[in-house]
């Protein structure tokens, strides 16, 4: 049968997303020259991309404000912990425990859960093609990450139980998103459930931290403004206006470029090996991306 296809429109605003998104893991790396915990950059980014959340918030109202009920605020308090705060929390802990490249094979479980769970809360429908970019742009994460791992660790099922939580709870805001985004807008929806985020970090700071964190050097500040604007604040519009055109599961699917832009990146910025392999890998996860996103005859 034909497809419409997604959006084109759709598909640029999640690439660009992802690729920004992308930078925070070169971002982060640059950061932890000045020997700062990661509570403490996860705090930052959170801290000065607070203001501008908080302002888009006042001005921008739900757009579909008749509709909404009060249980929706209640799911926005949800899928604001779940999502940029938990999903980031359980991802810096599994870190200490397995290699980055174990724990992005595992992360990228998580279109594969959006799918699931929507098919079994939402009654979405899966269709052949999702389920053949899934596997395609999987096999390619594997294949791009596969010489980096080393398993050799006393906590290895601790790091991957924790990995898969993160996975699991960015899958659940994925699908928070495609449903609460119609009611309330892509900006108000993003600006809320940063906000959320965010304060549940600063909650985190000052019960369990609480050590002083104005004695960084100014350059660890100026990559922690740039990580807020250009690796938090634009890409967390961009990706909630790509799941408003494409939907949580294509979108998700899309986002399995994230890896490979990592790579890309680090190797452009941080002079790291980009070996045949890898590039063999993120071609793999670029033709499952396009499989998912063109335009003519699939099976549905």
């Amino acid at each position: 049968m034909k497809s419409k296809g997604l959006s084109s429109y759709g598909i640029i605003l999640a690439i660009i997303g992802i690729i920004l998104f992308s930078a925070k893991a070169v971002l982060v790396k640059l950061a932890y020259k000045f020997d700062i915990s990661s509570e403490h950059l996860l705090l930052f980014r959170m801290l000065f991309s607070l203001p501008v959340y908080i302002v888009l918030a006042l001005y921008n109202k739900p757009v579909q404000k008749e509709n909404i009920k009060k249980i929706d605020y209640v799911w926005i308090l949800f899928f604001g912990f779940v999502g940029y705060y938990l999903a980031s929390y359980f991802d810096f802990l599994g870190l200490q425990y397995i290699k980055a490249g174990l724990e992005r094979i595992i992360l990228f479980v998580y279109p594969t859960l959006v799918i699931i769970i929507s098919r079994v809360f939402l009654r979405n429908k899966i269709t052949n093609r999702q389920l053949f970019a899934i596997l395609l742009t999987y096999i390619g994460v594997i294949i791009t990450f596969w010489g980096e791992i080393h398993t050799e660790t006393d906590h290895l099922i601790l790091g991957v139980l924790l990995i898969f939580l993160s996975a699991l709870t960015y899958a659940t805001y994925l699908i928070g998103s495609g449903w609460l985004i119609p009611k309330f807008g892509v900006v108000s929806f993003t600006s809320y459930a940063m906000i959320v985020s965010s304060i549940c970090i600063i909650i985190q700071y000052l019960v369990f931290d609480r050590q002083d964190i104005f004695n960084y050097p100014t350059e660890l500040y100026v990559i922690c403004i740039i990580m807020a604007i250009f690796s938090t604040i634009i890409p967390s519009y961009l990706v909630s206006a790509a799941i408003a055109k494409l939907g949580a599961s294509n979108f998700s699917i899309i986002a399995s470029l994230g890896p490979v832009s990592t790579i890309v990146l680090a190797y452009v910025f941080l002079g790291e090996n980009l070996s045949v392999i890898q590039i063999i890998g993120a071609v793999v996860v670029i033709f499952g991306i396009y499989i998912v996103s063109r335009k003519n005859k699939v099976l549905t």
